[in-house]
């Protein structure tokens, strides 16, 4: 399978995960461990980013940096930083930088179908890593490799997706991910307003993914062996009264953890604010720590296998 535009999660295949895409990240976890290589010596990545990351853009830019090749344009918020504050449209933003030689661009964009829009413009490789409600297939590969390496299995195992789901795109890109092996069920945990859209209810079950819909985390919770907890997506708009009900039953605190299975792990795409009680972060079962940090990993072998 060969990668040049990075947009979806539904581009990557189950085989080519568990075959080439898995093993490689496992490598480049070695190869982090002892200071980095060359093996991307000369390559050139930009990082255009509207809406501010830490996560995201640090990862990408330190795994570059680690494989030896260089960012040699990077921008946090463009939406205010970069000619896009005088009027200019993204696609003729992409065209400008692609004359400048990438190898390739790493976009978020704040409004969905931006990292689309790119593609269709651009000779270099875009990778979306983050289009507003749309999509984060990068933080898929991350999430779906950590799932992997925490219970040593994707396969049969059971999921609560919890929060705002309605807007978050993380979720959605799991979802699309976690459709393409067998025997895994998903509950979806949030308030009647934060709901997970249909469109991808209507694709889990066209691919026969059970998946039920509930409120009430606690209800669910010793089922389960992932919980991917979201927060409030402020940025996109309030909640009101439903936010208050995301605090009241969705919220991982002491008493979700004595519920939980003894094997069972916790995620989050961070940073995690009131929907995880701070005792939390102490639990050996609390994943997410170590999530971020396989987005290191995951972002290596996805730059070397699109730039190699």
């Amino acid at each position: 399978m060969k990668l040049h535009h990075v947009v979806k999660s539904q581009q990557f295949e189950r085989k080519w995960l568990e075959r080439e895409f898995f093993p490689l990240t496992r490598e480049m976890e070695k190869i982090a461990n002892k200071g980095g290589s060359d093996i991307l010596s000369g390559k050139r990545m930009i990082t255009l980013f509207y809406e501010p990351s830490t996560r995201t853009r640090a990862s990408f830019e330190i795994a570059m940096n680690l494989l030896g090749g260089k960012v040699v344009f990077s921008t946090e918020n463009a939406r205010q930083f970069s000619s896009a504050a005088k009027g200019e449209s993204l696609e003729d933003t992409i065209r400008i930088l692609n004359g400048y030689r990438p190898d390739v661009i790493v976009l978020r964009y704040d409004e969905e179908g931006g990292a689309k829009r790119a593609t269709e413009v651009s000779r270099a490789p875009i990778i979306n890593a983050g289009d507003g409600t749309g999509q984060h297939p990068t933080q898929a590969l991350l999430d779906l490799y950590t799932i992997q390496k925490e219970l040593g299995k994707i396969a049969g195992i059971t999921i609560a997706m919890v929060g705002d789901l309605a807007r978050g795109r993380t979720v959605r890109s799991l979802s699309y991910l976690l459709s393409k092996f067998s025997d895994v069920k998903i509950y979806f945990i949030s308030p009647e307003m934060a709901k997970m859209k249909k469109d991808i209810k209507d694709y889990l079950r066209r691919r026969k993914v059970w998946f039920k819909e509930r409120h009430d985390l606690r209800e669910i919770v010793s089922k389960v062996d992932v919980i991917y907890q979201t927060r409030t997506q402020k940025e996109r708009g309030a909640l009101s009264k439903e936010r208050e009900k995301i605090k009241s039953f969705c919220i991982i605190n002491r008493n979700v953890l004595n519920l939980m299975k003894k094997g069972a792990i916790i995620m989050h795409p961070l940073p995690h604010v009131e929907e995880i009680a701070s005792e939390v972060d102490l639990d050996p079962r609390a994943a997410y720590f170590r999530q971020a940090e396989n987005g290191l990993y995951t972002r290596m072998a996805l730059l070397k296998i699109i730039l190699n």
